[in-house]
């Protein structure tokens, strides 16, 4: 494809009408600058359809809003909001709203935990025990039918290996959420309210009482395993999860609206959580102030961020923005370094976003996982538009990040509705990012 010229005159005018690159209060002073989609090899015209498409979404009401932000070779070339933030109050989407990102947490928590990889504090293939002793002698469930009632029974047997670090980056580990099956070993993680402890220390105890449900090693699982990689984190570096989080990636990459809860001062930025109802119809999603109150009713009540949720977690525990989370994908893009401040080396970052299970099943057709989020091996596979190498992640109220290094491409979508609803605008978002590139 050929890439589009445009006069001096032409861009001065699209930079000074166009709301896809209007500068934004809120963005940090050392962000990537905005310029021009055609500086950037992507076209206007063709990201004007993400427009088209989210304003007719929320025409429709099948969204409350969402906002979008698309960076190539460094600089930001769209950024823009649809609808509201906060539909009963009238309060629009805005840049700077700050989101629950749930399980955009995860690569987070993996890019810390490898900090102290870096430093020598353990190798990927150790067995957690060597830190958490609490996982020393797991046991693997076997469910079995009672031969008198025909109801399921689990049974227990030894672990035949034990868990290693890279197994809880990988999600190999054989635990489980509890929340998402409804296996023997799920009803046991709800029976333990296991995401609803007083902190990680006794998420980690009373979650090694579980068996595991697979094998350590033969399974890609989606579960609390970067929950507990934030218990390791603390053991490790001896300082609370939260604060190495501040020190060693919030503080350096200048995410300051990035947190595990909303402080009364940007309470008026916090976007409102919604839920589809049978009939279709969004609707404001019941909160609560405890994550111990809320478990049992998660996804009809969900905590409300505005205060510390008990266990810090790992897994989907912060809120942030569209620009925070910008820099945090920058940094990966830039082999682990964002002006002039590296986090983590080059090296560190081709591990982490390489592919680690091989030939271990679990995720779908093309993909594989890293060490904090999905790989893309074979977009054709995967039926996802993409490059090889491209990685990703998303969050349970519809928010999606992917980094494609191959095409200097980050793109990141935000939208809070639960359940999963708003994956799919999310997903729609990455087709008419990628259908923009006209280089």
């Amino acid at each position: 494809m050929k890439r589009l010229l445009f006069s001096v005159l032409t861009l001065t005018l699209a930079l000074a009408v166009s709301p896809l690159f209007t500068p934004v209060a809120s963005k940090g002073k050392n962000d990537p600058m905005v310029v021009a989609p055609e500086t950037v090899g992507l076209s206007s015209n063709r990201l004007a359809h993400i427009r088209a498409l989210m304003n007719k979404h929320v025409a429709e009401k099948r969204i409350p809003g969402a906002s979008g932000l698309i960076a190539r070779q460094g600089k930001i070339a769209y950024h823009e909001t649809f609808g509201m933030a906060d539909v009963e109050a009238g309060k629009p989407m805005k840049m700077d709203t700050i989101h629950r990102i749930y399980s955009m947490t995860k690569p987070i928590t993996s890019v810390a935990l490898m900090m102290l990889y870096e430093e020598g504090k353990f190798q990927l293939n150790e067995p957690v025990a060597k830190y958490l002793p609490e996982f020393a002698k797991m046991q693997i469930a076997i469910e079995e039918k009672d031969p008198q009632t025909g109801k399921p029974v689990m049974k227990t047997v030894p672990a035949r290996r034990p868990i290693t670090v890279r197994d809880l980056l990988r999600h190999t580990a054989g635990l489980t959420y509890g929340v998402f099956g409804d296996t023997l070993v799920d009803r046991e993680y709800r029976k333990a309210k296991i995401l609803g402890q007083l902190n990680l220390a006794e998420f980690v105890t009373e979650l090694s009482k579980i068996p595991l449900q697979y094998e350590p090693g033969t399974r890609w699982h989606y579960s609390v395993s970067v929950d507990v990689q934030g218990r390791l984190i603390e053991v490790l570096s001896g300082k609370p999860f939260d604060q190495f989080l501040q020190e060693r990636i919030f503080t350096p990459l200048e995410m300051n609206d990035t947190a595990f809860a909303v402080p009364a001062s940007k309470k008026d930025r916090f976007a409102k959580l919604y839920t589809i109802t049978k009939e279709g119809k969004l609707q404001p999603i019941q909160t609560c102030s405890t994550r111990q109150e809320c478990y049992d009713a998660f996804p009809n009540a969900v905590p409300d961020f505005l205060q510390t949720q008990g266990m810090l977690s790992g897994g989907g525990g912060l809120t942030s923005t569209a620009y925070d989370y910008l820099r945090f994908c920058q940094m990966l893009l830039d082999q682990g370094q964002y002006n002039g401040k590296r986090l983590l080396s080059r090296k560190t970052v081709q591990l982490m976003s390489s592919d680690h299970l091989g030939s271990i099943p679990g995720m779908g057709p093309g993909m594989g996982f890293g060490l904090g989020f999905a790989v893309s091996k074979a977009p054709g596979e995967a039926g996802m538009m993409g490059s090889p190498g491209e990685y990703n992640w998303g969050g349970a109220a519809g928010t999606k990040f992917w980094i494609d290094p191959q095409e200097q491409l980050i793109g990141i979508f935000m939208i809070q509705i639960l359940p999963h609803t708003g994956l799919e605008y999310g997903s729609e978002f990455r087709v008419l990012t990628y259908q923009s590139i006209a280089d």
